[in-house]
C-alpha cells in the first residue's frame, strides 16, 4: 500500500493521481485509492489542506498528484459588487468555506443557504465542480488558487464551549 507522507515539488510524470472531495482534502489521516484503483494511506501533518494540481511524496519517493473531485456546490453571482459583496459577508457571518472567483462566489450545496442567499437578491445555481475555498485569515496566504491549482492552507480550530 502506498504511504503518501507530505508535499512536494510537482513532477511532470506523476505516479499517479489521487481525486478528492474538499472535505477529504482537509484531512490528514485517510485511507483511499488512486484512481488507478490502488490503495494508499494519507498520513500528513495535521492542518495540511490538498489543492487541485498539488503533489504529494510516498514513504518511497513516488509522486502523487491530487485534483480537486468535482461535487455539488452553489455557484453564486449577483447584479452588482455591492449585492455580491452582501451575499459574501452574510456567508462568512456564518463560518462557511467560500470560494472566490471574478464575479462569483461558490459554497458547497446547502439548500438553507442558497434561499437565504436568493432572499438577498443572489443568483443561486447548483452545479458540480471542483471547489477550492479561500484558507481563511490565519491560513497562510489565501486559498484562491492560480491556473496550476496551487492555493493556500487552512488551519482548523476545535472550538471549546
Amino acid at each position: 500500500m502506498l504511504t503518501l507522507i507530505q508535499r512536494c515539488e510537482p513532477v511532470a510524470e506523476p505516479y499517479g493521481e489521487l481525486v478528492l472531495p474538499f472535505d477529504l482534502r482537509i484531512r490528514s489521516r485517510l485511507r483511499t485509492r488512486l484512481t488507478s484503483g490502488e490503495e494508499a494511506v494519507l498520513k500528513t501533518e495535521r492542518g495540511l489542506v490538498l489543492r487541485g494540481g498539488e503533489c504529494l511524496a510516498a514513504e518511497d519517493g513516488r509522486v502523487v498528484r491530487v485534483a480537486a473531485a468535482a461535487e455539488k456546490v452553489m455557484h453564486i453571482a449577483c447584479a452588482d459588487r455591492l449585492e455580491l459583496t452582501r451575499a459574501a459577508y452574510h456567508l462568512g457571518n456564518r463560518h462557511v468555506p467560500v470560494e472566490i472567483g471574478e464575479g462569483y462566489l461558490r459554497i458547497l450545496a446547502d439548500h438553507v443557504l442558497g434561499d437565504m442567499l436568493a432572499g438577498l437578491g443572489a443568483n443561486v445555481a447548483e452545479i458540480e465542480a471542483p471547489f477550492e475555498p479561500e484558507s481563511g485569515a490565519y491560513g497562510g496566504g489565501h486559498g484562491h488558487h492560480d491556473e496550476s491549482g496551487h492555493g493556500g492552507r487552512i488551519h482548523q480550530y476545535e472550538h471549546k464551549a
